[in-house]
């Protein structure tokens, strides 16, 4: 059987054993549906069957084999897409590549099994299918590459422009303390607004720096030892509301609190959940952190009562350079706080996870075992 006529009346039993493995390669914690996972697979498989079914001529050959047809003028192709899609989801460039080689192998251990000989023509169909794949595979890191470039672009800008409000806060103050005249109450309240510039970058900077490890595949390193979690649940707070003064903070705490985590992250991870939740909670309500404890593991909530966030954004949030609308435009806006906090969690072994309606609010639990190991 031609090669082109069998990707046709098999495509629904290739894409069922191709899906298996793009499942088995998904990125860790993507969740991805059935249908997200054959996104445009389905399309890239008839592209090459048309492809593989019209005569080729000696000259287009060649230009296909030096990719030299890859970047022509017209609709993006179902590829292209796939990798812009991919980059989206978290996937790597070499998962990306993987996906191809394993649609390429699953094609050609199906196919080979029905051709009685292998003559001129199989061999002919072999070399048009692979060189039908490499173009596609072209096509789909190129669309990748650009939309990483393009996060990377936006990264930069966002990561200019939230340094430059609080630098410029920093470098006024200290031009007004070198003024003569100022008196002990001025620079008091010059030392705060100074001491709050500096907490927002430090908040940036720290997320910048678990991001680029994450980037990195070190993942967050976690030191765990001995502690109290209500301790570190109280130092949180007061950063996070020497940040922003104008939120109310209750703290509710029940159970044993006495846990072996990194007490560090752990305060990042709560702090960037808290700042959070000032940014995008109702002024009216005050942000809720509630911390108890069970046999064998600790529950951290943050609850507030702002705009709820919509179903279709809750997983979407704890990706990196994710933003939603927020109530104070002095809020960092680099989208790493929810990530790295998730990050966090899952370097003790634990979960962090979103809730929101108009009843209940807006809940991100953490769940820590008691016992965490180093990461």
């Amino acid at each position: 059987m031609q090669l082109s006529r069998f990707i046709e009346t098999q495509m629904d039993a290739i894409l069922v054993d191709w899906e298996t493995f793009a499942r088995r390669n998904a990125p860790d914690g993507s969740g991805m549906t059935d249908l997200a996972l054959r996104d445009h697979a389905k399309d890239i498989l008839q592209a090459v069957a048309l492809d593989l079914a019209l005569p080729q001529s000696t000259e287009e050959q060649f230009a296909k084999s030096q990719g030299d047809s890859d970047d022509m003028p017209g609709p993006r192709t179902a590829a292209a897409i796939h990798g812009a899609l991919r980059q989206d989801s978290d996937y790597s460039l070499l998962q990306l590549s993987a996906e191809f080689r394993a649609l390429r192998a699953t094609v050609l251990r199906q196919w080979l099994p029905t051709v009685a000989a292998i003559d001129e023509a199989a061999l002919d169909d072999m070399v048009r299918f692979n060189e039908s794949i490499d173009q596609a595979l072209a096509q789909s890191i190129v669309a990748y590459s650009e939309r990483a470039n393009v996060a990377r672009d936006l990264f930069l800008a966002v990561l200019g422009h939230d340094l430059r409000s609080p630098l410029a806060n920093v470098a006024m103050i200290g031009e007004l303390l070198t003024r003569a005249g100022v008196s002990a109450a001025q620079v008091r309240d010059l030392g705060e607004r100074a001491s709050r510039s500096a907490r927002f970058m430090n908040h940036m900077v720290d997320d910048l720096l678990g991001y680029t490890r994450v980037q990195m595949g070190r993942g967050i390193p976690t030191l765990p030892a001995e502690c109290d979690l209500a301790d570190v649940v109280n130092a949180a707070v007061a950063d996070a509301g020497a940040t922003y003064p104008n939120t109310r903070f209750d703290i509710a705490t029940e159970g044993d609190l006495r846990s072996d985590v990194d007490a560090v992250r752990v305060q990042q991870l709560l702090t960037n959940l808290l700042v959070n939740a000032a940014q995008h909670g109702g002024t009216a309500s005050p942000v809720r952190i509630e911390a108890g404890g069970s046999a064998d593991a600790v529950v951290l909530r943050v609850i507030n009562h702002g705009r709820p966030v919509p179903q279709e954004d809750i997983e979407r949030i704890f990706k990196p350079l994710v933003q939603l609308p927020a109530s104070d435009t002095r809020a960092t806006s680099l989208g790493l706080g929810l990530y790295i906090a998730r990050e966090i969690a899952m370097a003790h072994g634990g979960t962090l996870a979103l809730t929101s309606d108009a009843d209940r609010g807006t809940v991100f639990e953490a769940r820590l075992p008691r016992r965490a190991t180093a990461a």
